[in-house]
């Protein structure tokens, strides 16, 4: 049923207002709506294992080898090792920050037991859902330092630098990364771009310097005063004290999915000794290569699918449906509107002819006939015959 030319201009007019609402919010939803997706989820919940890499230096300070017996101190060699980090949302977060908590234990697999855990820490940092970087606050974090029968007793520690999370759309440049051993930021240079099981990754290397532990926590393990035969120390009397400072240093590698700023790899090169002065190891406390495993991998690489997803939803596909449906309710408004304001032309009344144009013959002039008696014709069409001829030479 055709429509009429009042319902027609309103259907033109209701698709063009829906065509332009829809290309606005195309244009809209990248820049108002992904800003607001585009955030590290507050229901995280990661937990990675590392192992040290077959076939590389694995070297673990036998602590008992140091308070008994008579000979030096013992390093095992080869020693099979795990770590483990649980992270996890915290208050206070809401839409802008978020604190993470995060655990993370190192152990020996080959002794059962307490007797295996080498190091335990507990860190809390709050952080912009955006930038990973922690808030500025202060303090913006805390950190775990002893463990006894009553809990973990935290200290408030300023954190400076990145530390879980990349920067959503993280770039090829330089990140300050934080470092909870020294609790100091370092440099995380940007490596390389490279694929992990077909995910495009950046790779960033931070290189912690030789530092003393003693100057970041003065706890007892990390200076000791032993026998110098127990350090195997030869160019003093075997018994004279010497005194020994723990040092670490670290080369720690990270593999980030840059849309989402998810770490899918990591793995640390560390290295714990003991010695007089910085530059010279006496006692190796802990050297090894831990590197993620193949499952955690594939867990951060697909919470970095499931992100990635949600931002090509609102950022890509979302936007050129809208735009492809707006430009299509926009044409087919002005079409119609177009279409509409062209008046029909109007239809004879039924069982009326149209009236032809009049001829010379039909004007009603005077016309002549060959015996030049002029006769009168009246038009023909709206009038009718006469239905008696008048003789007007007829004579009373």
């Amino acid at each position: 049923m055709a429509l009429s030319a009042g319902t027609r201009r309103t259907v033109a007019c209701v698709l063009v207002g829906l065509g332009a609402a829809l290309l606005v919010a195309a244009l809209m939803i990248p820049t108002y709506t992904v800003s607001k997706v585009a955030k590290t989820p507050l229901d995280l919940e990661i937990t990675t294992i590392a192992e040290n890499q077959p076939g590389e230096d694995s070297l673990v300070l036998d602590s008992k080898s140091l308070t008994s017996g008579d000979g030096p101190a013992v390093v095992n060699k080869n020693v099979p090792l795990i770590s483990q980090r649980f992270v996890t949302v915290e208050e206070p977060s809401d839409a802008d920050k978020m604190t993470l908590q995060a655990g993370q234990t190192l152990r020996r697999t080959d002794v059962q037991g307490d007797t295996g855990l080498l190091t335990a820490a507990i860190d809390r940092v709050t952080i912009s859902r955006t930038t990973g970087m922690p808030v500025d606050e202060e303090p913006n974090g805390s950190i775990a330092v002893t463990v006894n029968k009553d809990g973990s007793v935290m200290e408030p520690v300023q954190h400076t630098g990145i530390g879980y999370r990349f920067p959503i759309g993280t770039e090829k440049k330089t990140y300050p990364y934080f470092d909870i051993n020294v609790r100091k930021s370092f440099d995380a240079n940007f490596i390389e771009e490279t694929e992990i099981n077909s995910t495009k990754v950046y790779r960033f290397q931070m290189i912690a310097p030789v530092t003393s532990t003693w100057d970041v926590v003065q706890s007892p393990t990390n200076r000791l005063t032993l026998p110098a035969a127990k350090w195997g120390v030869t160019d003093v009397p075997a018994d004279a004290p010497v005194t020994m400072t723990r040092y670490y240093t670290n080369v720690r590698d990270l593999w980030v999915e840059p849309q989402t700023g998810t770490v899918v790899k990591g793995g640390e090169s560390i290295h714990l000794f003991y010695a007089r002065t910085a530059d010279k190891p006496e006692v190796t406390a802990l050297k090894s290569h831990i590197v993620f495993d193949e499952s955690t991998v594939e867990s951060q690489l697909a919470i970095a699918k499931e992100n990635t997803d949600k931002l090509s939803l609102f950022g890509r596909i979302v936007p050129i449906v809208l735009g492809v449906l707006g430009v299509i309710a926009l044409l087919a408004g002005l079409f119609l509107g177009l279409r509409g304001g062209s008046a029909p032309a109007h239809a004879s009344p039924r069982g009326t002819r149209p009236t032809p144009a009049p001829t010379a013959a039909d004007s009603g002039a005077t016309r002549w006939d060959g015996d030049e008696t002029p006769t009168t014709q009246f038009p023909r069409g709206d009038y009718d015959s006469p239905t008696e001829q008048i003789d007007t030479n007829k004579r009373p």
